[in-house]
Parts: structure tokens; C-alpha cells; sequence
């Protein structure tokens, strides 16, 4: 390990401290804050609190050996008095809950940990009690050890047993973001072996965790030194900071030791903002091409060209052997919605995009269509895509992201034939990562506009003129769907022409008629074009 990998503490900085400027402890792995001086110091009677869990605890369990602890709470080993089953059990005293911070963080712990119940590599939540003094949080108890203690213990992993490991994590992020949560401090600290000789893990500690709707920025500088991205050092970040926690976790698996460290902290975010990531010494040569593939996609320093989970569980090295089921990609589904409100041109330059991958390259999103396709009749229908829109959900109340009513809208959009059903070409149109396509590699995304371009301009002129636009906009019996579409002249009859023109104008930026090369990738840049969702 050569001294590099120790435990790191769980932090948030203050609003306006540095990132280097925190609280660190060698005591324990349990997640630090530091204090604000607006609520400590003076603070009210822990006492007088109520949160509304019901009581009870000390009548339905014996409390057993101390397991850990942390800045607020004490976990121990816990038996229920009835059956003799054991848990752990997480004990907050409600006087060091002095600040609106540590009682809004402890409330939203638990929701966020009722919120994703069921899934089978989070821990389960047995039960909330309160009494006058404690808060009692009752969870499943996992008996095999930290993944960090066997990280320890064996140097590091052999593929197929990492990609095991990675796998299990990338579905606790992906069932995270598609409920609307971010962890915000997955370490290998925070994974834990359901029994000894088992290779199954559970995420727990979801006390920095937050929940979020799409397009929330966070500021806030949280996380484990190790494992904290560098958009949260420059206090923007989304869920895809998560993404790159479990690319720094796979890292260690393989090399065993991390792959940004300094003697300090502050000199450990240094590491990480210079992003000098090395993949040239050992181990690293011997590790498989794939294997280095999918680190790096998830090792992105620009998050906007960061996998996401769900994508990255669909990539071979990680998918394997393995059939399981892929999780939702909430941002597939966020995508689809935002190509719905595009114009016809925007929309005819991205299925030409499209047709540039390779079947591999979009294998992600064809696993998305079969989660989506749920009776695998070959495309979705209106009530498959309002069941996939209601899975995604934000906040303690679990507000449904989009609306049922505008699932109409989104399948409208999409819908190019005007059958009523997305089929798998115009799912894969809709579902493409654009913003991440273009950030990843600008050399291929370059290759890949300029082979889009090309398909439209027929006569190799460098334009798209008007004729030729109207051929890929009408061809292939396209007339009729845009016709369903509205496009309207006098009498309330389709008039291609207008369609045409309209189209036109929504690249044609010096107005003299034709699309050039610049216009054309100006276009696939821009935010929106034509009508957008309310």
C-alpha cells in the first residue's frame, strides 16, 4: 500500500472557508461538520426536542457492543427482545443537535434511507424511535467488515472481483439518483459485507447525503479528501460527483492505493484539481484495456462528460458475465424530455448524429429501452413511458420529476413516425448524451458533426441548402409525420414549404438561405430550439 491509503473523514466546510480549510479526525470514519458559530454555544435544551418517531426502543431492544461512533451518534449492536434478532442500532444524543444544520441533517437521514428501502445493496432501516434524550435509528446489521479493512488486508483486487465490487456500487448511485439523492461521501469506509465470507456489499451513512432535482447545483464543500471530485472543490457540483467517488474507489481496487495523494489534505485537492492521473506504471499496464476504459470514463474531470452510473453499468467490464437487470438512467429520461422541445432541424441533425455509433457505443442506451419496453414488444408506449417518468422523484415527499401531463408532450416530440410508440431508433435519437459527447473527446465529436453534416449536404458543396433540407426532412415517407405534426399554411392544410423555411431559419444565422458547417454545429451546441415543454 506503501502508506498512502488511510482513512479519511466524511466533511463539509464552512460557506466560506477554503477547501483545504477542514475538520479532520484519525478517531473513527464517521462524518465531520464543522461548527457554525451562528448556533453553538449557547443553544437550546436537547431535551425539549420532538421529531415524531415513536418511542418505545428500550422496551423492543437490548443494546449490545459499541460498533462505532461519530460526531453525533453512537452505533451499537442492538437485539430485538421478541424474536432475538440482531441490528445496529444508530444513538444521536439530541443535545449535541445544536445547530439547524445537525437536526435538519439528522431528519433527512432517515427519509432519505426510507426513501430508498428495498434496494438490495443499501442498508435496510428497521425502525425510528426518540425518547427525551436519544434519538434510535435501526438498521440491518452487517457483520462482514468494511470494504476498507479488506482492501487493507489483501493489497488489492483482481478484476473480475473488483468489477464485482464496482458493480454493486454503481447501483447504489444509480438507485441514489434516480430517487433524487446524492451521497455525497461514498468511501470505501462507507460499504459494508453483509457477512464475513460474502462478497455482497451495503452502502450505509447517508449523513451527508441530500437530495436534489435535476439541474441543482451544490456549493457546499463535502466528502472524504480521497474521494471528493474536483467540481466540489470549485463548490459547483451535481450527482456526478458521486460518479467519480466510485472511480477513485475502483482505482484503489486495482492499484491499491489512491490515485490523486498528498501529505495533507490541502495537498491532496491539489493532486486532484491538477488531474495528473498516470496509467503508464504498474499495475497498471497489466490491467485490461476495458478495465482502464470504464475507469476513465467515470475519472472525467469535466462532469459534463462524465458517465453516469447507469451508463457505466452497461459498459462490458463492469456488466461482465453478469445479466442483471440495468437501473433506470434518469438522465436518459431528462434527455428525452429536453429533445422533445427542439425544432425539426435540431432534431433531423442529431438522428444523423446517431447514425454514426458503433451498435457497442450505444449499448447503454439500448439496455435503457429494454428497462423502459417493459412487455418487450419493441417500443414503448404512452404508459410505459409515463411508469419509467414516474420512477424518478426528488425531496422527503417524493414529488414526481415530470408530470404525467407532460409525458404527452415528450412523446409527441419523439413519436417521428406519428405511430404513438417510440421504437428503438427514435429512442436512441432522443436518449443521446449530447453534452457529454461533445465534451469527452472534441476530436471524434468533430469527425462525427462533419459526418452528420456531410449525409445532408448531397451535392458536397459545403451547404445545406433548401432541396436538400427538404429531402431529409420529407424523405423516407417523413412527409406524412410532419404533416401529423401541424405544420400549417392557408386553409389549415400542411405547406412543406413553411415547414422547410422555418426549419431553415433555425441555423441559418446569416440569412443567406443555406446551412453551413459552423451553423450546423452551432445548432447542436444551442440549448433549445423551436417549442418548448411548460
Amino acid at each position: 500500500m506503501g502508506g498512502c491509503l488511510s482513512r479519511v473523514l466524511g466533511y463539509k466546510a464552512g460557506a466560506n472557508e477554503d477547501a483545504g480549510d477542514v475538520v479532520t479526525s484519525a478517531e473513527a470514519n464517521s462524518t465531520t461538520r464543522l461548527k457554525d458559530p451562528h448556533f453553538f454555544g449557547g443553544g437550546s435544551s436537547g431535551r425539549r426536542m420532538a421529531f415524531g418517531y415513536k418511542s418505545g426502543f428500550a422496551k423492543l431492544y437490548k443494546l449490545g457492543q459499541e460498533l462505532g461512533r461519530g460526531q453525533f451518534g453512537i452505533t451499537y449492536r442492538c437485539e430485538d427482545k421478541a424474536t432475538g434478532d440482531s441490528y445496529a442500532v444508530k444513538t444521536v444524543k439530541k443535545k449535541n443537535l445544536t445547530s439547524s444544520d445537525s437536526i435538519e441533517d439528522t431528519k433527512r437521514e432517515v427519509a432519505i434511507l426510507k426513501r430508498l428501502a428495498g434496494h438490495e445493496n443499501i442498508v435496510r432501516l428497521h425502525g425510528v424511535y426518540e425518547d427525551d434524550k436519544h434519538i434510535h435509528i435501526v438498521m440491518e446489521l452487517c457483520s462482514g467488515g468494511e470494504l476498507f479493512d479488506k482492501i487493507i488486508a489483501k493489497g488489492h483486487y483482481a478484476e473480475k472481483d473488483a468489477a464485482e465490487l464496482v458493480r454493486q456500487m454503481l447501483k447504489v448511485v444509480a438507485e441514489c439518483h434516480l430517487n433524487g439523492v446524492i451521497h455525497r461521501d461514498l468511501k470505501p469506509e462507507n460499504f459494508l459485507f453483509i457477512e464475513e465470507d460474502s462478497s455482497t456489499i451495503k452502502a450505509i451513512d447517508f449523513g451527508l447525503s441530500e437530495f436534489f432535482s435535476p439541474g441543482t447545483k451544490f456549493t457546499d464543500v463535502v466528502g472524504s479528501a480521497y474521494y471528493v471530485a474536483p467540481e466540489v472543490l470549485k463548490r459547483k457540483y451535481g450527482p456526478l460527483a458521486d460518479v467519480w467517488s466510485i472511480g477513485v474507489i475502483m482505482y484503489i481496487l486495482l492499484s491499491g492505493q489512491p490515485p490523486f495523494w498528498g501529505p495533507t489534505e490541502s495537498g491532496i485537492f491539489n493532486e486532484i484539481l491538477r488531474y495528473k492521473l498516470d496509467l503508464s506504471k504498474a499495475p497498471w499496464p497489466q490491467i485490461s484495456r476495458s478495465a482502464k476504459d470504464i475507469l476513465l470514463k467515470m475519472l472525467t474531470f469535466d462532469p459534463r462528460a462524465r458517465i453516469t452510473a447507469a451508463q457505466a453499468l452497461s459498459h462490458a467490464w463492469v456488466k461482465g458475465e453478469n445479466a442483471s437487470d440495468i437501473p433506470l438512467d434518469m438522465s436518459v429520461i431528462n434527455n428525452m424530455k429536453e429533445f422533445a422541445s427542439y425544432g425539426r432541424l435540431k432534431k433531423l441533425a442529431i438522428k444523423k448524429l446517431a447514425q454514426t455509433f458503433s451498435e457497442e457505443e450505444i449499448r447503454d442506451l439500448k439496455d435503457q429501452f429494454k428497462k423502459i419496453d417493459t412487455d418487450n414488444s419493441g417500443t414503448i408506449t404512452h404508459a410505459e413511458l409515463v411508469e419509467s417518468v414516474r420512477h424518478m422523484r426528488t425531496n422527503s415527499d417524493g414529488v414526481q420529476v415530470i408530470p404525467d401531463i407532460e409525458v404527452d408532450k415528450m412523446l409527441e416530440g419523439i413519436d417521428s413516425d406519428g405511430n404513438g410508440e417510440i421504437d428503438i431508433s427514435e429512442f436512441i435519437v432522443a436518449g443521446l448524451h449530447l453534452n457529454q459527447l461533445q465534451r469527452r473527446d472534441k476530436s471524434a465529436w468533430k469527425k462525427r458533426t462533419k459526418l452528420a453534416f456531410d449525409s445532408l449536404d448531397k451535392d458536397k458543396d459545403g451547404f445545406i441548402d433548401y432541396e436538400e433540407l427538404r429531402e431529409g426532412l420529407l424523405g423516407e415517407g417523413g412527409a406524412a409525420a410532419l404533416a401529423e405534426g401541424g405544420a400549417e399554411g392557408g386553409g389549415g392544410k400542411f405547406d412543406a414549404k413553411q415547414l422547410v423555411r422555418e426549419a431553415l431559419r433555425e441555423a441559418d444565422k446569416d440569412g443567406n438561405g443555406k446551412i453551413d458547417y459552423e451553423e450546423f454545429c452551432s445548432l447542436l451546441r444551442s440549448k433549445s430550439s423551436g417549442k418548448t415543454l411548460n
